[in-house]
């Protein structure tokens, strides 16, 4: 989709479908202004048009080019933030699917946001609500994709609106390829073809992409990784993201994990299939999210240098599958004593963690889709975030939820408490893999804490990457979710203030 912003009278714009937001008591004003400019069919359809929240009108105007205008209702002005105006775009995305419009403006409302992140927050919300997975689809003849986006902004504002319209329109971008990787079918991605993937987007995008095939893995010792991928005929790899532009800021990097479980079967404790398994093809979305932002970080060319760790494999139950009670030696050396063979993702993570702490690393952020106790405790709205208790941990803490309300992947604490890590002593080994019913995301993160030694935070993202039913501008499927996070959150750290001592 083509994105561009515009300063022309509005009822010069040649537009299939012209979408005004309007907040109460921005009525009586918008009303007059766009009667002057399309005819006084505005004000008679219009007439009982009050602004509340989500309130459509659509209009035919007797003059002007727009064959189509759209007033949708904001609700009170104080109340409208960045997750109301992607809310808003969404609502004329889906409207523009349902008249099958080619082209789509949106006339950026007053409010107290600054034009950039409102003009950034009306692009993602309506680019990732006409997001479409058509892979698959063999008739599209009745799809229609709408082509080009044009913010409508004030001569003065037009320089700052460009910039946030071009951010969004490459987050967005990014949040797709995210989508894409989890909408993919289990064939199409085993970890052999997702590393393969994720080199085309390295080479496409200007961040570098080295695969470890099993040999490596093998040499370097990662025990967690190497047992879960034993019942499956495609071998693991773990593949290492880089983003070092010359001026960057910091000497050390921020680390990405992503869970690159490429598909989830449960391995010998075997999953159901409805509702279950069935959705596991989802169990990389982790990873997608690294490389999404990674992709993000190179295109908006933020100075800092990022390195990127997807451990990909399969979960199976093949003949030599890792078994409940065997004792695993990790790339740490610590040993796990395996309970349940599906609580696999941690394994894998824990060698990535492991292996972070080979580049001295100011910051590590996981990402997976780790636990179904996320999803009980905080359902598809907001992902579980957690942290280690080490110096600035509360700053962390606040700077990753800020970045979820700001970015619309919201975050929600859950507390680390050393009783949880109780729940994992083994009679046979250094820890245990699950640490049974109680607190289930916070004990996963407790068992992954054995393995850093670095300020960490872990997003246990299981509810929100992938929808059963559709949300505004989060479709059914794979939602992206994570690198909006992500990005907003390595915008912010990458403030010169923060290196400049």
């Amino acid at each position: 989709m083509k994105v561009s912003v515009t300063t022309i009278p509005l009822d010069e714009l040649d537009i299939d479908l012209l979408l005004v937001p309007v907040a109460e008591g921005a009525v009586e004003a918008t009303l007059k202004a766009l009667s002057e400019q399309f005819g006084e069919i505005v004000r008679r359809t219009a007439a009982d048009f009050t602004g509340a929240q989500d309130e459509l009108i659509w209009l035919y105007p007797e003059s002007g080019r727009a064959r189509r205008l759209a007033l949708v209702g904001m609700g009170p002005a104080d109340r409208v933030d960045l997750e109301r105006l992607r809310r808003v775009a969404a609502r004329g995305a889906e409207l523009a699917r349902e008249r099958k419009v080619v082209t789509a403006a949106i006339v950026r409302p007053q409010t107290s946001i600054d034009p950039e992140s409102a003009s950034q927050a009306l692009v993602e919300g309506f680019m990732l609500a006409a997001y479409r997975f058509t892979r698959y689809k063999t008739d599209t003849s009745e799809l229609r994709e709408i082509e080009r986006l044009v913010i409508h902004e004030t001569g003065e504002d037009e320089k700052a609106s460009r910039r946030g319209a071009e951010r969004g329109r490459i987050i967005a971008e990014s949040v797709m390829t995210a989508r894409d990787l989890v909408n993919l079918s289990p064939d199409e991605k085993t970890p052999t073809k997702f590393a393969r993937l994720i080199e085309q987007s390295a080479k496409k995008y200007g961040y570098e992409a080295d695969v470890w095939d099993k040999a490596l893995i093998e040499e370097e010792g990662m025990g967690g990784l190497l047992a879960v991928n034993r019942g499956s005929p495609e071998p693991p790899t773990f593949t290492v993201l880089t983003w070092h532009p010359e001026n960057a800021l910091n000497e050390r990097p921020v680390v990405l994990v992503g869970k690159g479980v490429v598909f989830d079967t449960g391995g010998l404790s075997l999953k159901p299939t409805k509702d279950s398994m069935d959705y596991m093809k989802s169990d990389m979305a982790g990873a997608a999210a690294v490389v999404g932002a990674m992709e993000a970080l190179a295109r908006l060319k933020i100075p800092l240098y990022v390195v990127g760790l997807i451990p990909a494999t399969d979960n199976r139950p093949g003949e030599n599958a890792y078994v409940p009670g065997e004792v695993i030696r990790m790339h740490s050396g610590k040993t796990v004593e395996v309970l349940n063979t599906d609580a696999e993702g941690r394994l894998i993570l824990a060698d990535a963690l492991s292996y972070a702490r080979t580049y001295r690393p100011i910051l590590v952020i996981d990402l997976a889709t780790l636990t179904g106790a996320q999803v009980i405790a905080l359902g598809t709205e907001a992902a579980a975030v957690m942290t280690n208790n080490v110096e600035g941990a509360e700053e962390r803490l606040q700077a990753i939820v800020t970045a979820g309300e700001r970015s619309g992947d919201r975050v929600h604490p859950l507390p680390m408490y050393d009783e949880y890590a109780k729940l994992l002593e083994s009679d046979v080994a250094d820890l245990k893999n699950i640490g049974g019913r109680e607190a289930g995301s916070i004990t996963a993160a407790k068992f992954l804490e054995h393995f850093v030694d670095y300020p960490w935070i872990h997003i246990d993202m299981a509810g929100p990457a992938f929808l059963k039913e559709p949300k505004p501008y989060r479709p059914k499927g794979g939602t992206g979710f994570g690198v909006r996070l992500l990005v907003e959150f390595l915008r912010d750290f990458a403030s010169p203030r923060r290196f400049s001592s």
